[in-house]
């Protein structure tokens, strides 16, 4: 059975009621992207287009609106019809993260959450000379030195400064926070010796930590990470709770037909589990995770929330 019947054939009744849909998708899809081309959201959204151009048996058209941490591109977004045609591959930054320092013309309620694809834990790493290794003996460092130390991050209000502050908050540290323009610039102001830790991607950083240039004592997931090993998940150090994660989700416009959504999300579901795609994010660090519709919505409110507390708290 194609998967048009299939789709047909489980939503009759709201193919009775919305009879445009009934033999979707009939045509291009358009997926915006709220960033530049070559970055880790638009090749992770290339890739997992391919797959669904195959599932789906329609074309599916990239269109980059990058600028404003991805708020330009939201912004533009919003105003999209909902008729499937029009979907949106975010990270979590420009919905959760960037409204609370910037002034957007957007929010929660303007998307229909689909599905979630994947996610991957931001890291602070030092220098090997750093006086601690383990994710306990770093932050204890920290807090018997406030104001010493200074960490690079991706912006002023950005994820990665709100992770880490989440955790510092939490074990009464005070350290600097410097921004950069990315995870790419702050390597190489840590390497270059102007910032103390560096702060943001794992897959950025691995390869000086592989070649033993700079270790990294603590993850921002709660669970530790394979792929450094040593590093300290918040779950071991009693933080769970102050986890943040950078992760990925296709949206769609507000107001999207239901049957769509559900169908959508569960052909993106077979997509990030596809064994090339499985593949694919395991070069950069990132694991499948999939989360649908209301419960996709619950986890963005969530994390909108938990950082309103903390850019409140930092003044931002």
């Amino acid at each position: 059975m194609t998967l048009k019947a299939t789709f047909i054939g489980l939503t009759a009744a709201a193919a009775m009621a919305a009879p445009a849909f009934a033999e979707y998708p009939d045509r291009t899809i358009e997926l915006t992207i709220p960033a530049g081309a070559g970055g880790g959201t638009d090749t992770s959204a290339r890739k997992l287009a391919l797959l669904l151009e195959e599932k789906l048996g329609t074309p599916i058209a990239i269109l980059n609106v990058g600028g404003g941490g991805g708020s330009v591109g939201a912004s533009q977004f919003m105003q999209a019809k909902p008729d499937g045609y029009s979907l949106f591959a975010t990270w979590n930054s420009p919905l959760t993260t960037v409204p609370q320092v910037q002034d957007v013309a957007y929010s929660l309620d303007s998307f229909t959450p689909i599905a979630s694809t994947s996610e991957t834990a931001y890291t602070l790493c030092v220098k090997t000379d750093f006086p601690a290794t383990t994710g306990a003996e770093f932050l204890a460092e920290l807090e018997a030195n406030p104001g010493k130390y200074t960490y690079g991050n991706d912006g002023i209000g950005g994820t990665m400064q709100l992770a880490a502050e989440r955790i510092f908050q939490a074990k009464g540290i005070d350290a600097v926070a410097i921004p950069f323009g990315g995870a790419g610039e702050t390597l190489q102001n840590f390497l270059g010796g102007h910032v103390d830790i560096y702060g943001g991607s794992i897959s950025t950083v691995l390869p000086y930590v592989e070649s033993g240039e700079a270790k990294c004592p603590i993850v921002t997931s709660a669970a530790d990470v394979p792929a450094l090993e040593g590093a300290s998940g918040l779950e071991a150090l009693g933080l769970a709770d102050k986890e943040t994660l950078l992760w990925r989700a296709i949206l769609g416009p507000k107001d999207m037909d239901p049957a769509v959504v559900e169908m959508l999300a569960n052909v993106i579901d077979e997509a990030v589990n596809d064994p090339s795609y499985v593949e694919f994010l395991a070069t950069k660090g990132e694991v499948p995770n999939v989360v649908k519709g209301d419960a996709l919505g619950a986890r963005l409110q969530s994390e909108y929330d938990a950082l309103a507390e903390v850019s409140k708290a930092l003044g931002l």
